[in-house]
């Protein structure tokens, strides 16, 4: 059975810090990307940033350049989204997802989510 099993979300203070954490289980990382979205309440679900399976390449949606980093470690195959620099406008439930390349609407996995606030 496939799972995408996040963790790493909490609340933190504006300028803060996070790392959140994908493991997929069921598939390795050489199978799909991981990306992940967030949904604030009463918006749309965006697009926050993406790996590829192949070449590791990189998209993250503009608000969050040069704050979030994604990352893959393959020995354990684990996707990580470094979140610095944090404002009250990250909060949101964070999703990991698996769509078979980045610019894919199409997403095969959704993990459970993970609540992010940040305020003081």
């Amino acid at each position: 059975q496939v799972q995408l099993v996040e963790s790493g979300g909490g609340l933190v203070q504006p300028g803060g810090s996070l790392r959140l954490s994908c493991a997929p289980s069921g598939f390795t990382l050489d199978y799909y990307a991981i990306g992940w979205f967030r949904q604030a309440p009463g918006k749309e679900r965006e697009r926050v940033s993406c790996i590829s399976s192949s070449n590791g390449s990189t998209y993250y949606r503009e608000s969050v350049k040069g704050r979030f980093t994604i990352s893959k470690d393959n020995a354990k195959n684990t996707v990580y989204l470094q979140m610095n620099n944090l404002k009250p406008e990250d909060t949101a439930v964070y999703y990991c997802a698996a769509p078979p390349w980045c610019s894919s609407d199409y997403v095969a996995y959704w993990g459970q989510g993970t609540q992010v606030t940040v305020s003081s």
